[in-house]
């Protein structure tokens, strides 16, 4: 047996030989040399990196709680008697969303945001996915990646203070702004998302004996569904996830529509609600086990 070895047939280690509490005696480094003045300056970098990547965490949180609220507003629409309040309310809560969004871009000023991403995108998604919602009930239509950016350019409360007031030299002074683009990622997922609360409500306007919605949903979505079909496997990984959501979201909106033409004379209007939630919970099952 050779003498590295113990008598377990294991190789000792180097610090084996060492009693315990005890440590081998090397020269003091040097605090001032250009190493470890490097080392600092590195650990500084690391540290701010750090801390703006938490607080963006929280503000992205905070973004993703407030939109929620505002889809859950605008989804009380189905049976509200007075729509434009709770669309004013909505536009209120969204601006409130977009005041989050603007220390946001305050904290990624001067930055690569793409070094920041993951801590923002989930409160951007959500984000999309409100003010895409607010824009479908007003219009029918979806709202472009273009519109949402330009509701994002925020500028500075000292340089609207100066536009309230009269001033000789106010075109000589740079309007100070900030900005912050959805990437075209973010916008794929939250219209993606977006289906899911079309699809509720179009079951809580059934509900109500609202009998047009679920048709115009149902050819929303097929639009939807078809461009996301073009994007295929080419995108990114989370969009070919979202796809199978977005099409188990079609087919429940599809089988309401198939119910109201065919049976919908049938049906009292108070019990359609119940129905479709029944057969959306037994199309779950049956994906589910197939």
């Amino acid at each position: 047996m050779s003498n590295k070895e113990g008598s377990g047939g294991f190789r000792k280690r180097k610090h084996d030989n060492f009693p315990h509490g005890q440590r081998r005696e090397g020269k003091d480094v040097n605090s001032s040399s250009a190493v470890m003045v490097a080392f600092k300056l590195f650990q500084q970098e690391l540290d701010t990196r750090h801390d703006k990547y938490e607080r963006l965490v929280k503000l992205s949180r905070d973004i993703t709680v407030e939109s929620k609220r505002t889809i859950f507003l605008l989804h009380r629409i189905t049976s509200a008697p007075d729509v434009e309040e709770i669309m004013n309310e909505s536009e209120s809560k969204l601006e409130a969303v977009r005041q989050k969004i603007k220390q946001v871009a305050q904290e990624l000023w001067g930055e690569d945001m793409y070094q920041y991403h993951r801590a923002i995108t989930p409160g951007l998604q959500e984000y999309v996915e409100a003010v895409s919602f607010q824009h479908f009930i007003k219009t029918r239509s979806l709202i472009s990646v273009d519109e949402i950016n330009k509701q994002l350019v925020f500028m500075s409360d000292d340089t609207r203070e100066e536009n309230n007031t009269i001033s000789s030299d106010l075109n000589d002074k740079p309007l100070c702004t900030w900005s912050l683009k959805v990437t075209p990622v973010d916008y794929l997922l939250g219209v993606a998302d977006l289906t899911g609360e079309l699809m509720r409500m179009c079951i809580n306007s059934v509900g109500n004996g609202d009998i047009d919605t679920p048709f115009e949903v149902s050819q929303f979505l097929r639009q939807i569904y078809d461009g996301f079909s073009f994007i295929g496997n080419t995108g990114p990984y989370e969009v070919s996830k979202k796809l199978y959501t977005l099409k188990q979201s079609l087919a429940k909106v599809e089988n309401a529509c198939y119910t109201l033409k065919v049976r919908g004379s049938e049906i009292p209007k108070h019990m359609l609600a119940d129905v479709f939630s029944a057969k959306a919970e037994m199309i779950d099952r049956e994906e589910g086990i197939s």
